[in-house]
């Protein structure tokens, strides 16, 4: 099974009967990001996949790519997170916000199982990367890239836009369709949650070496981690929505992470326990 449909066997076993009783109250899909709010009060965040969606040019072209937006709201929780494997991306990144609003449930409830779970607190610092550790990141993170830039060393980005990098940040540049043997040689990996969205995460840290520290952030990720740390990942970085309203809102309003990170949705690091 992938790891967005592990992680959503493992709520429905943790919520138990509750499961069958959340539905969707709001979506609203903004210009950078998706959000949800479900009948229970709980939200979720994920990335809008602008990039994935070509076929976005006209309304006839697209009307079938989404979730009927007459009849989402109301649907169960359950039922949307068949849209995991959607080819879909908006179907996807509308499941995946669901999935961490779920997750955020399971944590309000106490619902952990092997982790320790620090809130307010910044994923890149419990990243554990050694003066002489070569370090692969797969997403233009620019906090870290600004980091390594500093830091130095033996260091590449993975990306498939090279246009969102800096001039100075080229020379670090692998094209993701040629960046497999970069992983495998990688100390540290630092992988972008939106990988769970495009479903190659699991293929990324099958390459990956067994002893690499390995990190998946970003909003996306911000899910039951049980799955992602079988696969190797010790860190994972996410937010968790404390006002879903206020999310919708900033969304509706095309905002971005940095609109709401720490108030509304505070950034939290999972760490799997030793």
């Amino acid at each position: 099974m992938t790891i967005l449909n592990e992680t959503a066997r493992q709520i429905k076993d943790k919520l138990a009967l509750e499961y069958d009783t959340i539905a969707i109250e709001q979506v609203m899909i903004g210009v950078f990001f998706t959000g949800v709010k479900l009948s229970n009060g709980a939200g979720g965040v994920s990335c809008t996949p602008v990039k994935d969606i070509p076929q976005a040019v006209c309304c006839p072209s697209s009307a079938g790519r989404i979730f009927d937006p007459f009849k989402i709201n109301g649907m169960k929780a359950a039922d949307v997170l068949a849209g995991l494997t959607s080819k879909e991306p908006i179907k996807v990144s509308v499941a995946i916000a669901t999935l961490n609003a779920l997750s955020a449930c399971c944590w309000e409830r106490g619902l952990t199982d092997h982790y320790r779970i620090q809130v307010d607190a910044d994923a890149l610092d419990a990243v554990r990367m050694p003066v002489e550790s070569s370090i692969a990141v797969i997403g233009a993170f620019v906090p870290i890239l600004r980091k390594l830039k500093g830091r130095g060393g033996k260091w590449w980005v993975i990306e498939q836009d090279p246009k969102t990098l800096k001039s100075d940040e080229m020379n670090h540049f692998i094209p993701a369709d040629q960046s497999e043997e970069t992983i495998a040689a990688a100390d540290v990996l630092i992988v972008t949650g939106v990988t769970l969205l495009n479903h190659t995460l699991e293929e990324i840290l099958k390459v990956a070496r067994q002893d690499a520290e390995i990190a998946v952030i970003g909003p996306t990720a911000s899910m039951l981690p049980d799955a992602m740390f079988v696969r190797g990942v010790r860190v994972v970085g996410g937010v968790w929505v404390k006002k879903p309203d206020k999310l919708l809102d900033v969304l509706a309003a095309g905002g971005s992470g940095y609109h709401f990170f720490d108030n509304i949705a505070p950034r939290i690091v999972i760490e799997k326990e030793s």
